[in-house]
């Protein structure tokens, strides 16, 4: 169960820490398998979803690994989307973002989905799942605590610090539940080394899925998924069939 501090922090704050979460197992086991697909996938890494400049990515994870099918189910993390967004939600997308050594460009401040609270109340949570340290020299991610409760997005490109930032910074292990709606970005790693997380992110049962992953899962891996899973990714739900009916299951918002 959440604890009450938990729910406090992602309440007043946006977001909440889990030190450790990650085991030395599981997290060896994540960054061996996140090297290899790095490796095979080459330079169409991350295409099914974005490739972006200054980092690499990867996209469609849940479709590349057993491990990742039981990333999506983790117990407090589920805790966590439940409280921000309802009962009821799904995985909207599991991908991985590593920040190229000797960057020079911080991100764009932006809310994920580019969304906004509305009348049913929040609607997207990120979880960052850091798979190296997070430094303030290393691309940690910059957070504004409580800009989830403006209700309004960043300017567009908006770049420079802001007065009220601050450095979400870790051990390697470590995950961070974030109120998406609040505003956040990347930072310039200035080591020689990447920097990499895995973005496991979920949305509110009557949204899209930034991946429409009935539409990305292969046959294989949907017929071996547990209950739990079936149900977060939402194969099962017509209305969430309905809402990605059309298009290349890739919601048009980026992240």
């Amino acid at each position: 169960m959440l604890s009450q501090e938990a729910r406090r922090q992602l309440d007043d704050l946006g977001y909440t820490v889990f030190p450790g979460l990650m085991g030395p197992r599981l997290l060896h086991d994540l960054r061996r398998r996140v090297d290899e697909l790095f490796a095979e996938e080459g330079a169409a890494a991350g295409s099914e979803f974005k490739q972006e400049s200054g980092a690499r990515r990867l996209a469609n994870l849940v479709n590349k690994g057993r491990l990742f099918e039981d990333v999506i189910v983790t117990p407090e993390v589920l805790d966590c989307m439940a409280h921000v967004l309802a009962p009821k939600f799904k995985l909207s997308s599991l991908n991985v973002r590593s920040t190229n050594p000797h960057t020079e460009a911080d991100q764009p401040w932006h809310c994920d989905s580019g969304a906004l609270p509305d009348a049913l109340g929040n609607s997207v949570c990120n979880s960052i799942w850091m798979l190296d340290d997070f430094t303030p020299e290393n691309g940690a991610t910059r957070i504004i605590p409580g800009s989830h409760l403006w209700s309004r997005l960043p300017p567009p490109e908006m770049f420079e610090p802001h007065p009220q930032q601050q450095l979400v910074t870790g051990t390697a292990g470590t995950v961070v539940v974030m109120n998406a709606h609040m505003w956040h970005a990347g930072t310039a790693n200035r080591t020689g080394a990447p920097r990499r997380a895995m973005h496991v992110y979920y949305t509110r049962f009557d949204k899209p899925q930034q991946q429409y992953q009935k539409r990305w899962l292969s046959a294989e891996v949907q017929a071996r998924l547990s209950p739990e899973a079936r149900r977060i990714l939402a194969l099962d739900d017509p209305l969430n069939d309905e809402l990605s009916a059309t298009g290349s299951g890739v919601s048009g918002f980026m992240k």
